[in-house]
């Protein structure tokens, strides 16, 4: 096992997109994730800093189409992220994206529109919620991406096509 410099530009992709059903679970790329989750603090002190390298990998592998490992690295951060933050709710909305993105690819419409259900849900509610400070949602696009996922669910019937990039929203 190599390790990972800390810029995340320089982070290696896993070696291939695990999907479930399409392959067993063991040929999922778990030495790349294995690095990555090692970046992961036991526990966040204040917030989730939004240049943390775990967290812009997981973001990352979600717009390259790695969904699952996307899935697994953002549930770490989430793991790590402080009970009750600001951050802990973008997370979740994160992972129920990348989770809807995974069910587009496994073509599985109807299961993606929920998670991206469940997901707007959760960036309304961290809209009404104050914001100011460095963590990872204090300088999110979160309207844009709530916007992007109201537009993706309101089409008649998603498609594999239809994912979510987090990086097509515009950064503040």
């Amino acid at each position: 096992m190599t390790t990972l410099p800390l810029a995340t530009g320089n982070l290696p992709l896993p070696r291939w997109a695990y999907v479930p059903g399409e392959a067993v679970e063991a040929d999922a790329d778990y030495e790349t994730l294995a690095q990555v989750t090692a970046l992961v603090p036991s526990r966040f002190g204040g917030h989730v800093p939004a240049r943390h390298p775990a967290l812009r990998y997981a973001l990352r592998l979600n717009d390259h189409g790695y969904f699952w490992e996307s899935q697994e690295i953002l549930e770490a951060v989430w793991a790590a992220a402080p009970q009750g933050g600001r951050e802990r709710i973008l997370l979740r909305a994160c992972i129920q994206i990348a989770t809807a993105n995974l069910r587009l690819r496994m073509q599985k419409p109807h299961a993606a529109a929920r998670l991206l259900g469940e997901a707007l849900a959760d960036l309304k509610a961290l809209g009404l919620r104050n914001a100011g400070g460095d963590g990872f949602a204090d300088g999110f696009p979160v309207l844009a991406l709530a916007e992007l996922v109201k537009v993706k669910r309101g089409r008649p019937q998603l498609a594999k096509a239809d994912w979510v990039a987090f990086g097509s929203v515009n950064r503040t």
